[in-house]
């Protein structure tokens, strides 16, 4: 038992040096500048593209009810 407790006790180690970063390598810069826009302009790209699509498909639908509707009453 006394080896499962020695085993568990922890052993302190020593704190690292302070590393000093410097910031201007840390930052994405240009690179990921131009790749947030490009993602931003995609994501409204695919946006706009889904209204018109569910804009489309909800005109066709009042249209074929249009349609149903003056077959209905011609019958």
């Amino acid at each position: 038992m006394s080896v499962l407790l020695v085993a568990a006790t922890a052993v302190p180690t020593p704190s690292p040096t302070p590393v000093v970063v410097n910031e201007n390598a840390v930052t994405p810069g240009v690179v990921g500048f131009i790749a947030i826009l490009l993602v931003t302009l995609a994501t409204l790209a695919l946006a706009v593209d889904m209204i018109r699509r569910i804009r489309r498909v909800r005109y066709r639908g009042e249209l074929a009810a249009r349609r149903a509707e003056s077959e209905r009453s011609r019958s």
